[in-house]
């Protein structure tokens, strides 16, 4: 049986894992075994860390409408509830944005919200 030399695999799988480390620092970059385990951390954290944006994202929010609310004279947990009394089906994404770009926008659905709770 013939011989199989790997030289071409190999070479195309070092050239991969290489390109994919550019930007990473020193040996990370440089030397294969060390780029390949660093591929291998960055690919999962890159995963792990797509749902932690998602809940820093959604914290953020919520800082940002707390804040806005209390300028007005209310607190964030009051203002949602007012919110769900009041009908105003807004989530929290588009009260943040609301909140920070429209000041004015804001302060009516916090008033209609103040005006659903109860006395």
């Amino acid at each position: 049986m013939a011989r199989v030399k790997a030289g071409k695999t190999t070479r195309r799988r070092h050239k991969a894992v290489m390109k994919a480390t550019r930007g990473h620092r020193a040996a990370r970059s440089r030397r294969f075994r060390v780029a390949r385990e660093s591929l291998t951390h960055a690919q999962a954290y890159s995963t792990a860390h797509r749902r932690l944006k998602k809940r820093t994202n959604r914290s953020l929010q919520i800082v940002r409408i707390n804040a806005a609310a209390r300028a007005l004279g209310i607190n964030y947990a009051s203002l949602i509830h007012g919110m769900a009394l009041a009908g105003i089906e807004l989530d929290r994404k588009s009260l943040a944005d609301l909140a920070v770009l429209e000041p004015e926008g804001f302060e009516v659905v916090v008033k209609q919200a103040q005006a659903a709770l109860p006395a």
